[in-house]
């Protein structure tokens, strides 16, 4: 038997995703453009991806500059909003 060389290290696995074909054809166009594989422009795509998606901010990082901008002079309405809406269910059955 003869070893069959590949140029692949065995920390690589094959993974196979369906592209619309407009998308294969603008992968194919790209790579013969930058002179590279398929698989390269993909790894680099994904690699940008998830550099992007870790620097993307968390909600409370985005709400900062909002967290105590208006104020509605309560300081406890996170507290007390059941004793508010039973209140106001009151005035309401009341106003009848």
């Amino acid at each position: 038997m003869t070893d069959i060389k590949t140029n692949h290290s065995k920390n690589e696995v094959i993974t196979t995703a369906r592209l619309p074909k407009e998308t294969r054809n603008k992968l194919i166009i790209l790579a013969k453009y930058k002179n590279k594989t398929k698989s390269e422009i993909i790894i680099e795509a994904l690699e940008m991806y998830y550099e992007k998606e870790e620097n993307r901010p968390d909600s409370y990082t985005l709400g900062l500059p909002y967290f105590g901008k208006y104020s509605l002079g309560d300081g406890d309405l996170s507290t007390t909003y059941k004793q508010r809406i039973k209140e106001k269910l009151r005035a309401r059955q009341n106003s009848y």
